[in-house]
């Protein structure tokens, strides 16, 4: 089963926020997340929070699941109160959203804008499997208000998908963002995963080839990560299959980053490729960047004001909450400065706008010139900026700086 929760504090049970939450809002964005936490299969790699219909039990379904979530947004506006802003952004990930009809999707669209109102020109995003929809899905979404679809398209080659679990036809994959197209997306994405055991990296350049042949506007690459719990790290345990190797892993993100570039796209965060500045997923760079988001549905993380909380994981327990009134929040913590500032770093360290030198402490600041002169780094406008060996470096560059 996916990874345990945090403990945190108790959450209050009407899910008011501490005064101190609202201080400077209006400095900040707001947007929405919405967690659908179905899948028609478990994906051996997969630690999120997702349930097949095998494993719901009873108490859930997904045919109530957008009555839920609905509810939930309803608790968000009485929570914000007279919070004047809009959202900016609205995200639906998973698990697999568009395992929902899209009139369910739809309608937690319009509870977002009806009840919290969403911003001119707000980015609304859906994620999708390949094999999840149709290209009348894809009109429906379009016309509810989806103005972009991230497809989890992560390898075109048979083997790499069958270790990965994942069981749509590579094939498919530019057929739906054709479709996509069609349905008048004004932004298409696809979600790329490299390091699978047994992948060469003759089939990873195959698969970034055939992502790029789709002309995508934006292109998520990830490296392979073995989560405690999930099958395929039973899989390592028991020596059926290797470990990712980190000079593997090293060579394939260079490969990304060489192929992509080439074609058009350039990198704004460590993963992250686009092909214009509109193209970048500000979604998630609002995430980066500390704004506020609220988290609906079962497991959904929330941050407003340096006040985070997380949801109940189970989709019953879930609806239990909402049905009898209560905040479906299972705790919460209230961040003081210091870890906000190290958040910051952890994360304003991944773009390619840079980390303000300004949010380093005296000894971060001492150790900027070393990172420059080990070739991790540039520095520029008072920011500090990866160079393409400091992202392969990230997490290290980080330590330093802290």
């Amino acid at each position: 089963m996916p990874s345990a929760l945090p403990p945190g504090d108790p959450a209050p049970v009407d899910g008011g926020l501490p005064a101190e939450a609202f201080s400077g809002r209006d400095e900040r964005t707001l947007s929405v997340y919405v967690h659908v936490p179905y899948c028609r299969v478990r994906c051996g790699y997969c630690d999120f929070n997702t349930y097949t219909a095998d494993e719901l039990g009873p108490g859930a379904s997904r045919s109530s699941y957008a009555d839920q979530a609905v509810a939930e947004v309803r608790l968000a506006r009485r929570v914000l109160g007279d919070d004047p802003r809009p959202v900016s952004t609205v995200f639906l990930g998973g698990g697999t959203p568009t395992l929902l009809p899209p009139a369910d999707l739809g309608r937690v669209l319009r509870a977002v804008d009806d009840e919290l109102g969403l911003a001119p020109g707000a980015e609304v995003t859906t994620e999708s499997n390949p094999d999840s929809v149709t290209p009348a899905d894809l009109v429906a979404l379009r016309e509810a208000g989806y103005t972009r679809i991230s497809f989890g398209m992560q390898s075109s080659v048979g083997h790499v998908l069958r270790v990965l679990d994942r069981t749509h036809d590579p094939e498919r994959v530019p057929r739906v963002v054709e479709a996509a197209r069609a349905a008048g997306f004004e932004q298409v994405s696809l979600d790329l995963i490299y390091g699978t055991p047994g992948e060469t990296l003759a089939d990873w350049e195959a698969s970034l080839d055939a992502a790029l042949a789709c002309r995508p506007d934006h292109v998520s690459a990830y490296a392979l990560i073995v989560e405690e719990g999930t099958a395929l790290a039973r899989q390592v345990r028991r020596g059926v299959v290797p470990v990712p190797d980190d000079d593997d892993l090293a060579d394939k993100y260079v490969a990304a980053d060489e192929r992509l570039t080439a074609a058009g796209l350039g990198w704004y965060e460590v993963s992250n490729w686009a092909s214009s500045d509109d193209s970048a997923c500000r979604h998630n760079l609002a995430y980066w960047r500390g704004g506020d988001w609220w988290g609906v549905g079962p497991g959904a993380h929330s941050h407003v004001g340096g006040t985070r909380w997380w949801n109940v994981k189970h989709p019953a327990a879930y609806a239990d909450r909402l049905a009898a009134g209560s905040s479906p929040a299972a705790a919460r913590e209230v961040l003081d400065a210091e870890t906000r500032r190290v958040e910051r770093v952890l994360l304003e360290v991944r773009l390619r706008a840079g980390l303000p030198l300004a949010v380093l402490d005296a000894d971060g600041r001492a150790e900027v010139e070393r990172v420059v002169a080990d070739g991790l780094a540039a520095v520029a406008d008072g920011r500090l900026v990866l160079t393409r060996a400091g992202r392969l470096l990230a997490d290290g560059v980080v330590r330093r700086l802290l």
